[in-house]
């Protein structure tokens, strides 16, 4: 089982008693849910970093309801596809959010005795990834500063979070497998057209990543219906338009009563250089 490592000496951690402790005496105390809290105190950027509880929430009730099985659905079976024959792969969710891909992700390689570890910057989520997938490894940290040991990683796994290839490089060993997650052009269009009067479509970059080869592109499309208020709600705090909203956009959202939206995401899959 790779170790988390210590984030202020980065010395391997080991299970103590309920908390993790490097051979230089640094000790980090597992919550009841199961995650550590492997952030420093003076390396916080902000006094509560990540989503908060009630966006996490939101997110969680979102997800439950099966509005993005698709996705989930498309993940797993890349993930098995890369990494199914693989034994006892090491496989990192960066930026694991409440744990509805990493739960999904795992159950699909459970054939080969995977070491699933988890880690996102918000303490909310990492609570609830712990708590939904209990065999997983849960931490609170940053993507820019993982604390896994070099060249641990058979894949790392990134969906909607923000990316760091230097890091995700340096925790891969050679061979292993990049998943990366992105919306599509087209992603929740009628979303878009019910609150903005003049929409746009989502730009996709270049697939080309420094130190990657790309494998393929994985597109997954699908209609959703959402039959109330609060659902359109959640999905729209679950978008980067939530923090750029106005007053205009508040109100056309408030009078949402249901939305049918077309969702587009595109799995980006690569492959670390031997």
């Amino acid at each position: 089982m790779v170790p988390f490592l210590c984030p202020i000496c980065g010395e391997p951690l080991m299970e103590q008693a309920g908390s993790l402790r490097c051979g230089k005496g640094h000790s980090f105390d597992k919550a009841r849910s199961g995650y550590v809290n492997l952030i420093p105190p003076n390396a916080k950027h902000a006094k509560v970093p990540g989503d908060n509880k009630l966006m996490v929430n939101a997110r969680r009730d979102f997800l439950e309801k099966g509005y993005y099985a698709p996705f989930a659905k498309a993940v797993a079976e890349a993930a098995v596809r890369y990494l199914g024959e693989r034994s006892h792969p090491v496989v990192l969710d960066a930026g694991c959010g409440e744990g509805y891909y990493t739960e999904a992700m795992a159950g699909a390689l459970a054939a080969t005795q995977p070491d699933v570890m988890a880690v996102d910057i918000s303490k909310f989520a990492a609570e609830k990834c712990a708590r939904r997938c209990p065999d997983a490894r849960c931490a609170v940290a940053s993507v820019y500063h993982l604390p896994i040991p070099t060249g641990s990683c058979d894949g790392v796994v990134s969906l909607f979070s923000p990316y760091c290839g230097e890091e995700y490089l340096r925790v891969l060993k050679p061979g292993g497998i990049f998943l990366m997650g992105i919306p599509g052009q087209l992603h929740l269009w009628e979303l878009k057209k019910a609150l903005y009067d003049e929409p746009y479509e989502n730009e996709v970059k270049d697939y080309q990543l420094e130190g990657f080869f790309f494998e393929e592109k994985i597109p997954v499309e699908a209609r959703i219906y959402l039959p109330d208020n609060q659902d359109i709600r959640n999905l729209f705090s679950m978008t980067p338009y939530y923090y750029k909203s106005g007053v205009d956009t508040d109100r056309k959202l408030a009078e949402l009563p249901d939305l049918e939206t077309g969702i587009s995401f595109e799995i980006l899959v690569y492959r670390k250089g031997k």
